[in-house]
């Protein structure tokens, strides 16, 4: 018995000690970001490297803790086109992942509680194209986009992207798990079948309904490849272009770049905030099942 209490508290010792090593793995980076965000180049590369911002270089010249955001903003023109990036990223991330929601959800219902001839093959061709690298249908995307004249435009930053195949597998295999029950029972009192997915069923799938729109949103918000074929305009391109540009115009002052991903990381965190208590929900009915 004495044995069994020793493995048990050295087993959850090493527990602790990985799920340390994974917090501090994720943490670091990003407590990297925001310090650097307030520093210069040289405070950044001086090894060691030192976590608070020197206040010695901020009462000896014309910078304030704050210079590098202002550059990330107003970028080396002036033009303060920063803004306009991150609108249209905002734009294009939100109008992706509410649409990838709602048809995912509709298919995924439909592949789930209905059966007809074909749904198997159906499921089974959705699910073949995860199989495709997105480089391998890149090429004939962009030529099809750019005969449909969406060179430029939203449309052509949102469209190929509206209907995800992991986002309807997603649903589909937690829409399994639902109660036929609960459908019949509305079915008997009257409801159509829109109303039943509109009042029985979204409302249920919180958990991977938020799960499913912030994965989306993050695939866009960190889409490079893509806006980089489609976009020419200054105007229409997105923050990881911006990023992307200002890291070359400004390869010696490192502490702007900082700024400029803490600024673009800011609507991420807002939505992960936002939607937190969705995934403890989530993670609350799946203890109580297995309970």
């Amino acid at each position: 018995m004495q044995d069994k209490t020793n493995t048990k508290s050295l087993f959850d010792i090493l527990i602790w000690i990985f799920l340390i090593a994974v917090l501090c793995f994720t943490i670091v980076p990003i407590l990297f970001m925001i310090t650097a965000s307030f520093m210069d180049e040289k405070q950044i590369l001086a090894m060691p490297y030192t976590w608070i911002p020197s206040k010695a270089y901020f009462t000896t010249s014309t910078r304030t803790y704050f210079s590098n955001f202002i550059k990330a903003i107003l970028g080396n023109n002036g033009d303060a086109v920063f803004i306009r990036n991150i609108i249209n990223s905002l734009i294009v991330a939100t109008t992706v992942a509410i649409t990838t929601v709602l048809l995912a959800s509709l298919c995924g219902y439909g592949l789930a509680k209905f059966k007809f001839r074909g749904r198997n093959a159906i499921f089974m061709s959705i699910m073949a194209t995860m199989m495709i690298p997105f480089e391998a249908i890149m090429i004939p995307l962009y030529m099809v986009t750019a005969s449909l004249r969406m060179m430029n435009t939203y449309r052509g930053l949102i469209v190929p992207f509206l209907v995800s195949a992991f986002g309807v597998f997603q649903m589909r295999q937690y829409l399994l798990t639902f109660p036929d029950e609960f459908l019949d029972a509305s079915r008997v009192d009257g409801l159509s079948e829109f109303k039943i997915y509109l009042k029985i069923v979204l409302p249920n799938c919180m958990p991977v309904i938020s799960t499913l729109g912030i994965l989306s949103f993050r695939n866009q918000w960190d889409n490079l490849l893509w806006p980089l074929l489609v976009t020419q305009k200054e105007t229409m391109k997105t923050i990881p272009l911006y990023i992307s540009k200002f890291s070359e115009e400004k390869q010696t002052d490192e502490g702007a770049m900082m700024a400029c991903a803490l600024l673009a990381s800011i609507p991420m965190f807002m939505l992960f905030g936002f939607l937190s208590k969705y995934f403890l929900g989530g993670a609350a009915v799946y203890e109580s099942r297995k309970g």
